[in-house]
Formats: structure tokens, sequence, C-alpha cells
């Protein structure tokens, strides 16, 4: 295979010939693609555009015209009267340039694209992950939220249609807010499975919605067994190899362009007038009103630029900065054709790449330098790919205001590197855009005071609060498979109604009584182990906010071990989160208007892949730039962290809770928590059921205090292990998260949601959904006795896995039906 960009041989053979990777699919694949290996533990190759302007500079008319034309087929396809009313949605970073110019083509469409960068003041009206991505969460910060309200077309823009995970986790979430009958997914490459692709057809299905996808060309990816540890190892051969003394940008990834003895170019600033209040690109927003306003001022801008050029430009790189490639892209596209110079566009990134100086490798250089633009993930390194040694005569650098800052300038900054590498470089700021902020509505009176037992709940008054409504009186269960349908095919939220409570069986009960006797004194530990991190790092009187209901009864522990060790009544809240919509904001108002933000520490029983862990941050996030409200720390303290998605933990063993054994019965008789719009308005809190019914079955107040019994014994393990945990390393590793990945894709799932690891976790899914095997850790003991009766009683097969990370995995089952496992349509009472 053949490609121009690198002197004639393609661009991907380098990676294909030591990786056995290989593209197979139509003729035209090799022109837009080559191959890289990622610097990401997730993903060991990157598909690397040609015609993208992000990693290799190209020429400003061939990127842009890739998404016009795209553009066009897709106005062609909806025909006018639907593309009248379309919405164009493209992916940060990569494709918010391409969704421009997609947005172009259809002629009328408004444009937004996500962002990875929050902006004070403005409410996000959503978000998703990127799993296999090196930076995952995407935000929608529409200044206008109407703009996805409406019921037209949604136009979804990406370089590379690969799993079609992020295109699902996208529709998913804007489709349960503002359901529409039509979506079209736009790629450059369109790289998915047959199975891939029949995924995205069921989900359009189950959501009563047509899909289309429009490619430029469209193959598979055919990656060898080992291919992710293989790539790993050669990405640390090669970076062991680059990292000799010297500066980073005298490396053999980014040789020096200039002659020897010449002097680093200068730097000069352009003007570029940009017209007052005009957005720099989609992130709040693009109409085609600012579309026309644009086009207007584009000649006198790229005049300006044109005018900065040294005398006889040759060769000119406009270069654009991460998230901002639509405005420097078309600059470029204006400088290209009123030139007689050679103009190409590329952009600065995030994503970290291995580069190798060979003709067969997408990556030939990189240029380091640090992040300028305060960005929400912190500072770090950015890059700019196949700049050096390009024989750039002058490099036009174009950023928004909010990245000319210091370390711009910086001597290590994105500007001296470049004058490294180019005698003459420009650099043009555009504004960056800020909605006006728009403050909310006049909220309503504070809700009532918190919830408490008995009126509801099993637990004594000063136990806990629940910021709850009272639902008991609302018919709100549904058979287990029912349910399960629902959720799946997208009729449903999980949080929508309740499955049914059955009482444990006699069995089952022994059995949670014998693992609560012998796991108690481990619980107590890791009760006081959390709780002494807690008080010691957080503050000296936490409030204590359990996630209900699992984290509530280790909240309650928490505050009985405080009450024991230091004599402190600390306040112990239950509020309600929910994955896929967030915390409770109006418990959140609550608390900020009765305790200091600051000493509010969320508290939850175990991690499993991290989601609710993630869900947290971005909400807090969401709920700051909303509300004004400052001070909550996302992090959540555990009992458990066995997937490693946190600091403040107790234990990161995983090992069985006998809470988790059990749902109301062990947890104060409360019900999950429930959203409904038609039970739950904007001002209300989150609601719950009490179950008074079960009283004869409740076990909460046993499970507390056979644990609060051995906090004697175990106190002063606890001190050593303290201090053990204190001077030892706990950054997260996420490593859950990965395996789940990993376990999501050998099992064929392909949906990280139906894949819930550890031991509570699994014990969730063989009581509440419908389970389609349980992964048992090889040599497992009394841990899993309780799971492997429930399993048996529900005929579900329980396999046994050499090199599991957790004790067990429960595996929902995938594209379920009613029927599909054979199941009676009856949950079995447990």
């Amino acid at each position: 295979m053949k490609n121009a960009v690198n002197d004639g041989v393609w661009s991907g053979s380098w990676v294909a010939e030591r990786l056995g990777v290989e593209l197979v699919g139509d003729d035209g694949l090799p022109a837009l693609l080559g191959l890289a290996l990622r610097r990401n533990p997730k993903r060991a190759h990157l598909l690397v555009s040609h015609v993208l302007g992000k990693h290799v500079p190209q020429s400003p008319s061939v990127v842009y015209g890739h998404g016009f034309r795209l553009g066009r087929r897709v106005a062609a396809l909806l025909g006018e009267a639907e593309t009248g009313s379309a919405v164009v949605l493209g992916y940060a970073e990569t494709a918010t340039g391409l969704g421009h110019a997609v947005a172009d083509g259809l002629g009328r469409a408004p444009y937004l694209h996500s962002t990875r960068r929050p902006v004070p003041g403005v409410a996000p009206a959503g978000g998703f992950e990127e799993s296999h991505s090196h930076a995952t969460s995407h935000l929608l910060l529409p200044e206008d939220p109407a703009l996805l309200a409406g019921d037209g077309p949604l136009v979804l823009v990406d370089d590379e249609f690969s799993t079609g995970n992020t295109v699902l986790n996208t529709i998913r979430d804007l489709h349960e807010r503002h359901p529409r009958r039509r979506y079209a997914v736009v790629a450059l490459v369109d790289m998915r499975s047959p199975e891939d692709t029949a995924r995205l057809r069921r989900f359009a299905d189950g959501i009563g919605a047509r899909v289309d996808v429009i490619a430029t060309a469209s193959g598979t990816v055919r990656l060898p067994d080992g291919v992710l540890d293989r790539g790993q190892e050669l990405v640390a051969r090669h970076t062991t190899a680059d990292r000799e003394p010297g500066p980073a940008d005298e490396r053999p990834e980014s040789p020096a362009a200039l002659a020897p003895g010449s002097r680093p170019g200068h730097v000069t600033r352009v003007d570029l007038h940009w017209p007052h209040g005009l957005p720099d690109g989609g992130r709040h927003g693009f109409t085609p009103a600012h579309r026309a306003r644009l086009e207007a001022a584009l000649p006198a801008m790229a005049d300006r630029v044109a005018d900065a050029l040294p005398a006889g430009a040759r060769r000119v790189l406009v270069l654009g900065s991460e998230e901002l490639m639509y405005a420097p892209l078309r600059l470029a596209h204006r400088l290209e054709q009123t030139t007689d110079a050679e103009v190409r566009f590329s952009t600065t990134t995030r994503s970290p790449v291995l580069a190798v100086d060979d003709p067969g490798y997408a990556i030939r250089t990189r240029l380091v330098f640090p992040a300028h633009d305060d960005p929400a993930d912190g500072p770090g390194e950015r890059y700019a790919y196949n700049v050096a040694g390009a024989g750039f005569d002058t490099v036009v650098a174009v950023v928004d205001s909010a990245g000319d800052t210091p370390a711009l300038h910086a001597p290590d900054g994105l500007l001296a590197r470049l004058a490294g590498h180019a005698p003459h470089v420009l650099l043009a700021v555009v504004p960056s855009y800020v909605p006006e902020y728009r403050h909310a509505p006049e909220r309503q009176a504070m809700p009532p005071e918190p919830l408490r037992g008995p009126a509801f709940s099993s637990y004594a008054p000063e136990e806990v609060g629940w910021l709850l409504q009272d639902l008991s009186d609302v018919t709100l269960e549904a058979p287990t498979e029912e349910r399960e349908e629902a959720i799946q095919s997208g009729g449903a939220h999980y949080a929508e109604s309740l499955p049914v409570e059955y009482q444990p069986s006699e069995q089952y009960q022994r059995l949670f009584h014998s693992a609560l006797e012998t796991s108690a004194a481990r619980i107590a530990r890791a009760v006081g182990v959390v709780t002494e991190t807690v008080v010691t790092e957080r503050s000296p009187r936490p409030v204590l906010v359990s996630l209900a209901r699992a984290g509530t009864p280790v909240g309650v522990l928490m505050r009985r071990w405080a009450q024991y060790r230091h004599g402190l009544e600390l306040p112990h809240y239950a509020v309600s989160i929910v994955r896929g919509r967030g915390i409770d904001a109006t418990a959140l108002r609550w608390l900020a208007a009765h305790h200091d933000p600051r000493d509010v520490v969320f508290v939850d029983g175990w991690t499993g892949k991290g989601a609710i862990t993630r869900e947290l941050a971005q909400a807090i996030e969401e709920f700051e730039a909303r509300e004004g409200i400052t001070g909550f720390d996302p992090e959540i303290a555990v009992l458990a962290d066995p997937g490693s998605c946190v600091r403040t933990y107790g234990t990161r063993e995983d090992f069985l809770i006998p809470s988790a054994c059990l749902n109301s019965t062990v947890s104060g008789l409360i019900s999950r928590t429930v959203l409904r719009a038609d039970l739950v308005g904007p001002d209300d809190f989150h609601g719950a059921k009490f179950y008074r019914e079960l009283a004869g079955a409740d076990v909460s107040a046993a499970f507390l205090d056979a644990v609060s019994a051995r906090f004697p014994e175990v106190a002063d393990s606890v001190d050593t292990a303290v201090k053990e945990l204190m001077a030892g390393d706990r950054t997260p590793t996420w490593a859950g998260w990965r395996a789940v990945e990993r376990i999501s894709e050998e099992y064929g799932i392909h949906d990280v949601n139906l894949v819930k690891p550890g031991v509570g976790e699994t014990t969730r899914v063989l009581l509440r959904r419908v389970p389609w095997k349980i992964l048992a850790r090889a040599g497992a003991g009394a841990d899993l006795d309780h799971v492997r009766l429930l399993a048996g009683q529900r005929g579900v097969p329980v396999e046994e896995v050499a090199d599991l990370p957790y004790t067990c995995v429960g595996l929902i089952h995938p594209r379920y039906t009613r029927g599909a496992t054979g199941a009676d349509g009856r949950a079995v009472n447990v």
C-alpha cells in the first residue's frame, strides 16, 4: 500500500510489520489513514488521518473539502425538509473542525461540539464518556439549551467510527432528555466490526429511531492476540531510546529543522481584528448567522496574516490549538487561495503518541510543551506532531485568548518550541467566547427537613437523615425481566422503577448470618481505617453524606466509629445519585445551606469499575458551574476499593461485605432511589420507598451492631494500617475500569454497564437484574457461597477464571429480551 505522505511509503507499514495490525476495506483507506502507537494503556494502535488536519499537516482545501462533502451527502440523505431542522454535533477534540465543515455542507444547520474545558457560569446540557480515549469526559455546553431540545435530525460527527461506543453513549444520554426520530452518524472512516454494526442497529430499533451512517471510506482493523501488550512493550522500548540527555525538542523524535548555525525564529503577534461577539468555534454553539459573519470577515483577517508573512515565504503552517480547529482552518484555507506559498494546516493535541522517524510511520516527529490554557485535568504535556523537520519557514500559531497565557510564552512553551524549528513564528489570538451568564430562575422554598426513622427507615433518627421524599404509597415495582428489557432497549431508565423486593429464603438468611460472623472484624477494621483517614485528611468534623442506599450502612458505621474513638457526633445524611442523571442537586443545595460544603465527605460501600466515582465528579462540576456553589469535594470515601478508583478507602481487597447480600432488609428497609419526571420536580428531592411490611425480615440493626461490637478488638490494627496507608502511594490506577473493558470485549458484550465487578456488584446483579453468567476467581472460598446459592436458584452458570482481578464478576445478559435465557418471566424468590 502506497501513500505519498511519507516518501511514497504507506505510513502504516512500520506498525503493521511489527504488530501484525492490518487495515482491511475500501481501496481508499491507505490514502486516508496511517498507523502509529499510542502512549495509552487502553489501546495500542492509533489510526492517523491524513485528511483531518490534526496530527499530519495537510492542505487546508483537502481538510475542509472532506468535511464539506460529507455535509452535502447528509443533506442529500435527509432531504430539504429535514435538513432545515437538523443540528450538527461534533466530538472534541479531533472532530471539532470536521463537524464545523459538515455543518457548512448542510448549509443551514447550527453546530455544537463537545468540550473538555468547563466554562464557569455555563450549565452543561449533557455529557458522556469516550472509554478508549486518552481523556474521556465530554461536556455539552450550549449557550442556548434549546439547541439540543428539538425533534429534528441530530447529526453526530467524529473523525473515526471504531466501535460505536461513544456514539451510543451520546445518543443514549441525549435521547433520554430529548427523544427524536432520526440520527445521522458521520465519520471520515467507519472501522466497525460486523458485531458493532449490528449492535447499533439493535440499539436504534430499541429506541424507535432511525440511525444512518455516512463515511468517506469503511473497513476494519484486524488485531492479533496480545497486540496491546506487544504495543506497550514497543512504546516502552522506543521511549527509553528517546530519553537521551538534551533539550526535549532536540530528541530524535523532534529533529531540528533549522540549518546549522541558524538562530531560533522570531515570534510576531498579528491582530486579526476578530469580529466582536463572534464565537471562536462551536463550544457554545455556532449558528448560520455566526457563519455568515465569519464568511464576511475572513478575507480581511486572512489578508492581515498574509501581510505579516516574511517576504518570499514558501512553506507555511497554520497551527490550531486542540479544540480550536475551525477558525485556523478557515484562515489557512483563505491563505491557500490568496498567496503563492504552499500552505498546510494542523493542530496541537493532548493525545500522547510515540514518534518514530521512519517513512513507514505516520508520526515522524513531535514537539512537547506544557498545557497553556488552564485545562480542567490540570497541568500536563501537550504535543505538535510532524511539525519539526518538515521544512516550514513560517508557522502561524492560532490560539484562543484563554490559551494566551505565560505558559504559552515560557522558555519551554509552544512558541519557543516552534521558534526552534522555523525561522518565523506568527501568533494570532482569537477572543475566547463566553456566553452571557444566564441566572437560574428563582428557586422554590427550601425543601423540608430530612426524613428520619422510625417514620422513614428502621434506623434510629440520629443515625441518618434521608434527603429524599417518601414515595411509599406509589406503585413502582416491576418484574426483573420486564425492567431489564426496558432498560437495555433504551425505553426506560433503571431509576424510573424498582425491582420487586422479595424476602430471603431461610437458607439464604443462614448464609448471611454466617458471612456476617466471619467478616465482622474485617469490616470493622476497614470502617476504622476509612474513618480515621477522613478525619485526618479531609476534615476534623466531617459531614458524612452517604450515597443511598449501599453507602448508608457504611455511613452509619463511620459515624459510630467517630463516636467510639473520638467522641464525635457527626452529622450523617443519605442522598440519591443516579448513573447517567447525576446527584440530587436539590439535596446539594440543602447541604450547602446547612453546612460548609468543604466539610462534606461523600461515602459509598465499595467501588466496582468506578462508574459512580466518575458520575459524582462530573455531577459536582456541573452543579458548581450551574449554581455558583463551590467547595464540595467529589472524591468518595469507600469501605472497599477493589477497582482502585479512589484515594480514601478502608481496604482494596474484594471481599464479601454482608450488607451487599440483601436489599432493603439490610439498609433500613429503604428502596433504591427513584428519579421519574412525573414524581420528582426540579426542586424536589429524589424519591424512595419505606418497606414497613418487611420489618419481620429486617437485619439492618443486627448488621450494624455485629460490626460495631468488633471496634475494640481492631483498634490497634487500625492505627497501624492507617500509618501504612498514609505512607504509601494511594493514587487510583483505575485497574477495575480497564479490567471491565477487557471482560466486556472478551465476552462480546461491548457495554461496560452490563459488566458488574466485585462481590457486591455481582450480588446486586443476581438480586435485581437478569444475569447471564458469573465469573468467579478460581479458588475463591466462602466469600462466594451466597453467590453460588443465588446463581443456582436462578439457573445462572458460574465460570471459574484463573486470572480474574476481582473475586467475582457478574455479567448482565446482553441484548436481553424476555425469554432469552429460558426464564419463565418470574423472578426467583431468594
